[in-house]
This record gives C-alpha cells, structure tokens and sequence, in this order.
C-alpha cells in the first residue's frame, strides 16, 4: 500500500515486512532529513547511545550488588535492605516520565546533562550516609531519578532515527542497560570488597561526573524532521487500531508492564542475597546477576529482529512466557551449576520484554508522543521492579524462603501474558482504518 503525503508529513503504513512502515518526505527547510534515516549518522548516534545507557544505567545495578554489605553494616532485615532498590526504581519510573516529556520538548541532550549531575551527586552523597533512611532517599531522589536519563529518553530519541530498522535500533540502545549489568555488577563487587561500599559509591560518582557529561555534548542535535513531527498539525499518522482509547491502552500497557516487572525483579534483585543464603556467597551471586544480563544483551538485540516481522505486542508476549518458564526452573533447582545455566536462560528470555513497550508506542501512538508515552510505560516497568523487589524480600522474611516468592512473581507473570494476549488478540481481529487521500 502507497499512501500519499504532503511534503514535510510523515506517513505510517502497514506491511507484511514490519507492522508499520514509515514514509518521510523531507520538508523545505530541512531537505535532507529523510537521507538521515537508518543512515551513518543514525547509526554513530545508536554506538553514542548505548555507550551513555551502559555507563549512565549504574544506578539499576549497584543497589542489588552492595545490598548485603549495606544490611550488614546497618543491621537491618531484608525488607528494609531492599527499600533502598525501591526507591531507586521509583526514582528512575518518575524520571523517565519527566526526561521524556522534557526530551519531547527540548532534545535529548538537557535531560542527559541533568540526568548526569543527579548521579554523580547521588553516588557521593550516598557514600556518605549516616543511615539507611538517607542512604535510600538518596538512591530515589538522586541516582535512580539520575539514571533515568540513560535508558527511555534514549530509546524514544533513537526512534526517531530510524524507519525500516527501528525495531532492532531500539532493542540496541535498550541493551545498554544490560550491557551495564554486565560490567558493573563484578566491578562493584571488587570494588566493595576492597575497599568498602561508602568508597566504591563515592568513586563512581566521580567516575559519571567525569565520563557522561562530555558524552552528552554529541546528542546535542535534535532528531530528522523533529519540529515537523512535534509541531505540524497536517502530520499523519496511522497506528494499529485495537479498538480501545490511546488513555485505555496506555492504562493496560502500564498495567502489563507493572506485573511483568514484579515477576523479573525476584531474581534480578535477590540473586545475590539468593545465593548468599544458601552458601555460594555473594560473589557467585554478582557473577550470576552479570551472566544474566549478559545474556539479556542478546535477547534484546535479538528481540528486535523480531519485532521488526512480527510486531511489538507479539514479540512482548513471547519474551512473557519464557520468563515464566524459567522462573519455574528456578523452583525446580537450586545446585550452583544449574542456579548458572537457569540465570543465563533467565536473561536470554526476558531481556527482550522491557524493549518491546517502546517499540509497542511507536506502533499505537503518534511519533510527537513518544518520549511522554514511553516514559510513563517505564515508570509502570520500574515501579513493578520497585514492587517486586521489596515484595520478594518481605516475602522471605515471612516465610525464611524464596521459594513462595518465585510463586508470588510466577503469578504476576500469568497477568502480564493474559493482558498482551488480550492485546494482540483485538489488534489482529480489527481492520486498520486506512485514511481517505491514500491509494492503493
């Protein structure tokens, strides 16, 4: 299907190839936009963006590595242990909503300098914290708020660059944040080791001082044809139809990424503690969390390939019941070699789940929403971390065993694949409105 498009529009059409298939014409006052996309410089700015999301996302994984040294030193349980990753989470889920907006309205680059400054104040104030109560606030308010800048205002801006390949540039970028648990879990550990939590935490806010303010000085250009997208009122769009209100599906979207999250937090975040507790101490523990995501890398770069054939929603819904399945091997086993090859499966399965929200709002709502909309996903997918995290540690203090919380997420889990399937369900069975000056 050809549709036609005045010039400076950009056009979204369905094809067998990829759910949606966008067409640019290039405007007048910037006649080389389109050549842009998918280009040399959309590629070299995708290699800037995950360099920034590998550095920028320590605040995701220093929490799940230094907890044991932290409960220790405070004398805590491990509920309250685990306040500190909730807070975190919370702090990046109302970042990314307010990153996003303001990289709708002003580019990426602001949102990354602020986002910078949080985490290098953030990792030196937490070194220093008297208490637990200050060392969470901290973790929120700070890191976690800080290190929002490095994941979905990316993401939304790299949509943007990319039209035939979108879905595998997006799944890219996204693996920086992986790509950071990966590298920093068994250097914070190391690090933790040598030289205590309160020095490592302080080295690393240097270290984001130093590192991700000069590199957020090359995303200063603001994406192809942005001011067309965010400004022209003739743009059109055509999204996947579902027959539900942008606001109904934006609620179940949040809805899933809540529940997906809170069964992806059980291992993610108690890994280590996991297998502290059953005697292969902490440092297996951080070297299980980096072989995780490790092998997430691979399941979100592969995710897009996927995406880019059959869909968001159904690319969502796959990564859903493979995590699932392997939270149940984590019920069946716990031996440290099999704890190593469940924790690589873990990550193989799931490493594509979070990736594919952005690539579903690029699929159902209009391009000048995408960094809002995506964000407030996000903040659904962190606040089902933030959740699933305290949740788990609750749990075992109740019960003295992980083993009800594997179940507690397995069940989450159930409601974030009926939700998709619901989705992807209405979405095929629902013809595409297609708009009156297109032809075929």
């Amino acid at each position: 299907m050809v549709c036609s498009a005045a010039l400076g529009q950009t056009v979204e059409v369905p094809s067998r190839a990829s759910p949606l298939v966008s067409v640019q014409t290039a405007p007048l006052h910037e006649p080389h936009a389109s050549s842009v996309l998918d280009g040399r410089a959309a590629w070299s700015r995708l290699a800037l963006a995950v360099l920034i999301g590998t550095l920028g996302s320590v605040g995701s994984w220093s929490v799940p590595v230094s907890l044991p040294a932290v409960q220790a030193e405070f004398g805590i349980a491990r509920a309250a242990a685990s306040l500190p990753y909730t807070l975190t989470m919370v702090g990046f889920a109302f970042g990314g909503i307010a990153f996003g907006r303001l990289a709708d309205w002003r580019g990426v680059f602001l949102p990354l300098v602020i986002g910078a400054v949080a985490l290098a104040c953030g990792y030196v104030a937490a070194g220093f914290a008297p208490n637990l109560p200050t060392f969470a606030l901290v973790q929120g308010a700070l890191i976690g708020f800080g290190s929002a800048a490095s994941f979905g205002p990316l993401m939304a801006d790299i949509s943007h660059w990319f039209e035939r390949r979108r879905g595998i540039a997006v799944a890219i970028c996204a693996a920086g944040n992986y790509l950071a648990g990966v590298v920093w879990p068994p250097s914070l550990q190391h690090f933790i080791e040598t030289s205590g939590w309160r020095a490592t935490h302080i080295g690393v806010g240097l270290f984001c001082a130093a590192t991700l303010l000069p590199l957020a000085w090359f995303m200063r250009q603001r994406p192809p044809g942005h001011a067309i997208q965010a400004d022209a009122p003739t743009a059109t769009f055509v999204p996947l139809e579902t027959g539900l209100s942008p606001r109904a599906l934006q609620a179940l979207l949040c809805t899933a990424g809540v529940a997906c999250c809170v069964a992806m937090a059980m291992p993610q975040v108690h890994i280590v503690a996991y297998c502290g507790d059953l005697g292969y101490g902490a440092a297996r523990g951080a070297a299980m969390l980096s072989l995780m995501l490790g092998f997430g890398i691979f399941s979100r770069v592969g995710s897009g390939f996927v995406a880019d054939r059959i869909g968001g929603l159904a690319t969502l819904l796959l990564g859903s019941v493979l995590q699932a399945c392997a939270l149940l091997l984590y019920l069946m086993f716990d031996g440290l070699s099999s704890l190593y090859v469940i924790s690589a499966l873990f990550g193989l399965f799931q490493g594509g789940i979070v990736p594919s929200y952005a690539i579903i709002v690029r699929e159902h709502f209009a391009p000048r929403e995408a960094g809002a909309r995506v964000g407030l996903v996000l903040m659904a997918t962190l606040g089902g971390m933030a959740l699933g995290g305290w949740m788990s540690g609750l749990i075992f203090d109740l019960t003295g065993s992980y083993r009800i919380a594997f179940l507690n997420g397995l069940a989450w889990n159930l409601l974030n694949a009926s939700i998709v399937l619901c989705l992807l369900l209405r979405c095929r069975s629902r013809p595409l409105a297609v708009p009156a000056n297109s032809v075929a």
